[in-house]
């Protein structure tokens, strides 16, 4: 499956939480990941960041998306060519 990872955390985890993401999926912008992983993989992702996360204060949503048949990304900006996954998958 896709799956975009998108988090709000204290900066006291930032670091960890990025190290934690980076394991996993592609960097898209600080705060914000990409990439083709599996549903073990995906789990194992949530149990590490919820352990180091604060749910009073920090927040993390996954988007899965089980086909990329109807997902497009349009961006703007300086983005490396490792970063455009959707485009690559998609032959955009």
């Amino acid at each position: 499956m896709f799956v975009i990872l998108v988090y709000d955390v204290n900066v006291k985890r930032v670091a960890k939480a990025n190290k934690i993401c980076k394991k996993y999926l592609n960097v898209v912008q600080k705060p914000v990941f990409e990439g083709n992983i599996t549903s073990k993989k995906k789990e194992l992702l949530q149990r590490e960041l919820k352990k180091v996360l604060n749910p009073e204060e920090d927040t993390v949503c996954i988007y899965c998306l089980d086909s990329l048949r109807y997902a497009q990304k349009i961006q703007f900006g300086s983005a490396q060519k490792d970063q455009m996954i959707i485009s690559r998958m998609k032959g955009l």
